[in-house]
């Protein structure tokens, strides 16, 4: 009797300090995330200087 009351007693004891500070979850600050800001005519900017280009070559001819 007195094997498992000692074995018991440690058992309790080792317990009690696993647990003793808790448990608080991380917090973790996520980093703000800033778009580049973009142009509407940026998709007609290659376009245009190709017609440019093709304009200009006939008009050299």
């Amino acid at each position: 009797m007195k094997k498992i009351a000692t074995l018991a007693l440690a058992v309790g004891l080792s317990a009690s300090t696993a647990f003793a500070g808790g448990y608080t979850a991380p917090v973790v600050e996520a980093a703000p995330v800033v778009a580049a800001p973009t142009s509407s005519s940026s998709g007609v900017l290659v376009p245009v200087l190709l017609l440019v280009a093709v304009a200009a070559a006939a008009a050299s001819n």
